[in-house]
């Protein structure tokens, strides 16, 4: 293994045992905080935090971490690291207050301003996915069914695409994407998830593409960034038509396409 320091089923079973923690707060009443940006926190958010950042310190004390429910470590300290975690502990605590269970645990290693190594969990659907480069994509599904996924089929081929995107961020934009498609002569279908499951979603070919023309944080994409990027997908800067990096000064992604 290219990355042989880093033992991904650690990895793996710090986002399950984290997973656990979320799945006993899903399953009772629970208070919603909500913080200076608008965005939703629960006791939730905060337990997984606080289980990912303990594992990975006990097992990689060396590597510094960028959290969504941590404080940011000023710029002029991280600019230099050459990797580091990155991790959001639920993506989509939108759909974990709605309790539809489309929501993931993300753990993403960076290095160079790219996702080597990331992980996927969905608690709610007991599965992960994962992906590490130079070795593919992953997903494990109950009973600890491991399956290579992967999508190489690039959607302008196609007659017909299946058009995956956010249940809370549909866009103008996304629907202008969908008409574009439309004036080509393609059938679209529409296919609505939410969290970094879209990707996912993409990288095991449930749908062909994923445009994204709204905002999210790196912490977001980061893990399923990977899990798409090493199934034989890209993860594009809509206005750049270059990769997404990580690490930047303002954390905040451009619009992207995973295609």
């Amino acid at each position: 293994m290219k990355y042989k320091e880093i033992d991904i089923e650690t990895l793996l079973g710090i986002a399950v045992i984290a997973g656990d923690a979320i799945m006993e707060i899903y399953s009772r009443d629970f208070a919603v905080e909500i913080k200076e940006d608008k965005s939703p926190l629960t006791v939730a958010d905060k337990k997984s935090n606080a289980v990912i950042l303990e594992g990975l310190k006990k097992n990689y004390p060396d590597i510094p971490f960028i959290s969504e429910e941590t404080k940011l470590t000023p710029y002029d300290e991280r600019k230099n690291w050459k990797r580091f975690w990155l991790i959001d502990p639920i993506d989509g605590t939108k759909e974990f207050i709605k309790k539809n269970g489309e929501f993931t645990v993300n753990i993403a290693l960076i290095e160079d301003g790219v996702p080597v190594i990331g992980v996927v969990h969905v608690p709610a659907q007991n599965k992960t996915y994962y992906g590490v480069n130079g070795e593919g994509s992953f997903k494990i599904e109950a009973g600890n069914q491991k399956s290579e996924i992967r999508n190489s089929t690039q959607y302008s081929n196609k007659s017909k695409v299946i058009v995956v995107a956010s249940r809370s961020h549909l866009s103008d934009e996304t629907l202008q994407f969908v008409e574009d498609l439309k004036a080509q002569g393609k059938e679209v279908d529409f296919l609505s998830s939410g969290s970094s499951l879209k990707f996912c979603l993409v990288a095991e070919g449930s749908a062909d593409v994923y445009p994204r023309f709204g905002p999210t944080m790196e912490w977001d994409t980061g893990a399923a960034h990977a899990v798409a990027l090493y199934a034989g997908k890209n993860v594009i800067n809509w206005e750049t038509k270059q990769p997404l990096v990580y690490n930047k000064e303002n954390l905040l992604n451009p619009f992207f396409i995973v295609e």
